[in-house]
């Protein structure tokens, strides 16, 4: 499966897509960024006078680069994009340094285990500098759904 190919099977619409594009994907890991653009409406109050984007949107890039596009990745000779979904199971990620407004970061994950339909990763979150913003690890089913 391209990359070109997992991008179009990623299940998020364009207001909730933390995905620019992928550099190297294999069975063992992704890497991909992506720029938080500085008109998003979470910046508008968190914080009012020092805008930082939200550690929870930090964390949704992670899981979209690190997990899901692995997922598609690993699963392409199982199964199509259509019929299937993800859901996160669980994180856990300490966060070192704010991203501001407008600002590129790269995802960089490791497989730890694929088995079961459960996808558990290493992950760690770079800004543009290539100092490490937030890392841990996050997990995730494959689901199977009607459409």
């Amino acid at each position: 499966m391209t990359i070109e190919e997992i991008l179009q099977c990623l299940p998020y619409g364009p207001d909730f897509l933390f995905v620019d594009g992928l550099d190297h994907i294999d069975q063992n890991g992704v890497r991909g960024h992506y720029t938080f653009n500085a008109e998003m409406d979470c910046y508008k109050g968190h914080f009012k006078k020092y805008p930082v984007t939200p550690g929870v949107l930090l964390t949704e890039t992670m899981a979209q680069i690190g997990l899901v596009c692995l997922g598609i990745y690993i699963t392409a000779d199982m199964e199509s994009c259509r019929g299937r979904s993800f859901a996160l199971t669980s994180s856990e990620i300490e966060f070192r340094l704010p991203v501001f407004p407008g600002e590129k970061v790269t995802v960089i994950s490791e497989k730890v285990y694929f088995r079961f339909g459960k996808l558990k990763c290493k992950v760690k979150l770079q800004n543009k500098e290539g100092k490490e913003v937030c890392s841990g690890t996050i997990s995730g089913m494959i689901l199977k759904t009607d459409a």
